[in-house]
């Protein structure tokens, strides 16, 4: 078939009609563009907003209740001196005592410590490397429970509250090895501790420790101690200790009702009322197996954790494998 050839003034139309498509076209693609370059825009806008909406949320979002792995108001060191794993206190929750099986090892130890109290480094400087052992080889699982109550007394800084916060972020965001263990040591050990009435070490002092300790000082700790992210919590500790009852005694324990009672032994005067909450009085307060250990009648206590720990093999007919003596 022969195709017929288009006269000059067909071919000139031809073009015309080409030419206008194209501009046609173009003119699609460029309002195509352009709607999706306002689009483009408008997104990134919205994704700006969405992020300072966000950063505003999180910078007026109140603090959490508390620290992961102290939902009880401590935090509890076992095997290795490691932290025990846990969640954090839930908003609006009540602080609730650790479970424990108190027929078998290891033994449940909690220390109360107000970082400034100065009776706690005496305790620390006294005990603490006999507690170390016995925390490291897993025969007791020690639970330190960061209160407030010295926050008065050093000169306007709210130390005791700064310190305990420290600790807090440490357990919540490298709870990992030994160094929260670690930074308790340095935190109540004599070449640290402030005197009580002085201002105490400043946050940069105090992430020194944590350094010093083994702590990754990191933006994000930096910026919890910079916060006093956990400084409610602990206010809500020492309310719990101070006013409402210490968690986890054993039925029927009492503890005493003063900081100092006679020389020569504890009376039962001395205890406080069976039929009360049994409140802290003074720190540091130590809990065995449910029961305080109060050294005017429980003597030395290492011994009364050996003790505690031959009886506890003895009940279960267990000999023992000789570790706990060598603590």
């Amino acid at each position: 078939m022969v195709e017929q050839k288009l006269t000059k003034n067909e071919r000139r139309e031809q073009a015309r009609e080409q030419a206008r498509i194209a501009r046609e076209a173009e003119k699609k693609r460029e309002k195509r563009n352009r709607l999706f370059l306002q689009g483009g825009v408008l997104v990134g806008v919205l994704a700006i907003l969405g992020i300072v909406a966000l950063v505003l949320t999180q910078s007026a979002k109140p603090a959490g209740p508390g620290p992961e792995n102290m939902a009880s108001g401590g935090v509890t060191f076992t095997k290795d001196l490691e932290v025990v794993r846990g969640p954090a206190l839930a908003e609006g929750a009540a602080r609730e005592a650790i479970q424990v099986d108190r027929t078998k090892k290891p033994l449940d130890v909690t220390v109360f410590v107000d970082y400034m109290c100065p009776a706690c480094g005496a305790f620390e400087a006294a005990y603490g490397e006999v507690l170390e052992p016995f925390v490291g080889s897993g025969d007791i699982n020690l639970t330190i429970n960061p209160i407030n109550f010295l926050d008065s007394q050093s000169a306007g800084t709210k130390y005791s509250t700064r310190a305990a916060n420290l600790m807090s972020c440490v357990v919540d965001e490298q709870p990992e090895g030994d160094h929260a263990f670690r930074l308790h040591n340095l935190l109540l050990s004599e070449a640290v501790q402030p005197d009580e009435g002085t201002s105490g070490l400043t946050d940069e002092q105090l992430l020194d420790q944590a350094e010093a300790a083994g702590v990754t000082v990191n933006n994000e700790l930096k910026q919890c101690v910079k916060d006093r992210r956990f400084a409610d919590f602990i206010n809500g500790n020492t309310k719990q200790a101070l006013e409402v009852g210490v968690l986890g005694l054993a039925d029927g324990a009492r503890l005493v009702r003063a900081s100092q009672v006679a020389l020569e032994g504890v009376s039962d005067d001395d205890l406080q009322p069976a039929d009360e909450p049994q409140r802290l009085v003074s720190t540091p307060t130590v809990i065995v197996n449910g029961k305080q250990w109060y050294s005017t009648r429980d003597g030395n206590l290492q011994t009364y954790l050996l003790k505690v720990m031959s009886d506890l093999e003895g009940t279960n007919g267990d000999s023992g494998d000789g570790e706990a003596s060598d603590g």
